[in-house]
């Protein structure tokens, strides 16, 4: 076979929806923000490690600023006076945009039922995976974000900016 012949690739006619080919895309090219609170974020740089290899799913590059990144790895305790820095960061975040609780301190305020201490980060910002432990190995990060990636794929773009059609229309 020369170089100038065809393959059978070369006839390959594939459908699908456009949808499908946009969450594909947000799916599989996900930029977390670097947002460590306290032990967990210990875990979540191990993920990011050449032992773990997080980048191998999409979402290898951690952003520093939220105006570059559409996920939020909420990874540690969260604490009445971090509560506002964490919704101003996550307003400044582009859409579509997806919030990781990460360790039982982010999910459900872990031994630390005092004063200070916000009993689960959903009370500040949605939630969309939730990853249990204390802390939480890097396996499971990984498969708290490939969770992520199966909302994504099945999400709709409709369903994303009903409100948005609703305000026009």
């Amino acid at each position: 076979m020369g170089v100038n012949q065809p393959t059978a690739l070369e006839h390959v006619l594939i459908t699908t929806k456009v949808e499908k080919v946009i969450n594909w895309a947000r799916a599989s090219s996900v930029w977390p923000m670097t947002f460590g609170l306290a032990c967990c974020a210990i875990e979540m740089m191990a993920a990011g490690a050449s032992k773990f290899d997080f980048d191998r799913f999409g979402a290898g590059i951690f952003r520093a600023t939220p105006r570059q990144s559409d996920l939020m790895i909420v990874a540690g305790t969260v604490t009445y006076k971090m509560a506002p820095v964490i919704k101003k960061l996550y307003d400044q975040m582009p859409e579509p945009k997806w919030v990781i609780a990460m360790g039982s301190c982010a999910t459900a305020g872990g031994p630390f039922d005092s004063y200070h201490t916000i009993q689960g980060v959903d009370k500040v910002v949605p939630v969309d995976v939730y990853i249990p432990g204390c802390p939480p190995r890097p396996e499971s990060l990984i498969y708290g974000f490939m969770k992520l990636q199966d909302k994504i794929m099945t999400s709709s773009i409709a369903d994303r900016y009903k409100d948005i059609f609703e305000e026009v229309g």
